[in-house]
């Protein structure tokens, strides 16, 4: 079950999220299944881009090199397991909640099980996670502080939240105060929020 969001109001801009890209050559390409479905090869590079925007369609994409060789030189292979290329880019200044700077963008290279899936190769490198009751995906390595798929007006400030369904399924660990992979999967379309999780539903209908 995907989450239903709410209608945005007219003067909505649209929602400050986390996407989440997979790269394709020189290319970054909005994926297609969520973090924690998608399954990355040995060498896969994949993004996150926090950033306010309407849908999928007009989301910004993570900046910087994002070449595989580079980012996991200094981790070496390792027999059953395998190695994915993360770009984690905090969005600009424009973007950030209020009160807030994004830290850097960083480049990880998340040396995992050969089954991990991406939500499990990035908990690996930027904890903490963040996730909201309905185990969206809030904040990588503490940011954002607050809020999670907020509505933005068009003067950048925080509008009505996104109602949202029940997650589809998992329940909360209790080992590490946060859901489990498990419990990601409710947001399967993407691991991010707002107006992009809609557009994935209809897209996996059709």
């Amino acid at each position: 079950m995907f989450a239903v969001l709410a209608a945005a109001p007219a003067q909505a801009a649209g929602y400050r999220y986390w996407s989440f890209w997979e790269r394709y050559g020189a290319k970054w390409a909005y994926a297609t299944q969520g973090p924690s479905t998608a399954r990355p090869d040995d060498g896969a590079v994949q993004g996150f881009r926090f950033s306010v925007s309407e849908d999928s369609q007009d989301s910004a994409k993570p900046r910087g090199p994002a070449d595989f060789d580079d980012i996991c030189a200094s981790t070496p292979a390792e027999d059953g397991r395998k190695r994915v290329a993360l770009v984690i880019d905090f969005g600009l200044p424009k973007d950030a909640p209020k009160g807030e700077t994004p830290p850097a963008p960083r480049l990880a290279c998340a040396r995992v099980g050969e089954d991990a899936t991406s939500a499990e190769a990035l908990a690996s490198v930027a904890k903490p996670l963040r996730y909201d009751s309905n185990a969206l995906l809030c904040a990588i390595d503490g940011y954002p502080e607050a809020g999670c798929g907020d509505q933005v007006s068009g003067n950048g400030e925080s509008a009505e939240k996104p109602a949202t369904g029940e997650s589809a399924q998992g329940k909360k660990d209790a080992s590490d105060g946060g859901p489990s992979v498990g419990l990601i999967a409710g947001v399967a379309a993407i691991a991010v929020l707002g107006a992009a999780a809609v557009w994935q539903a209809r897209r996996r209908r059709g």
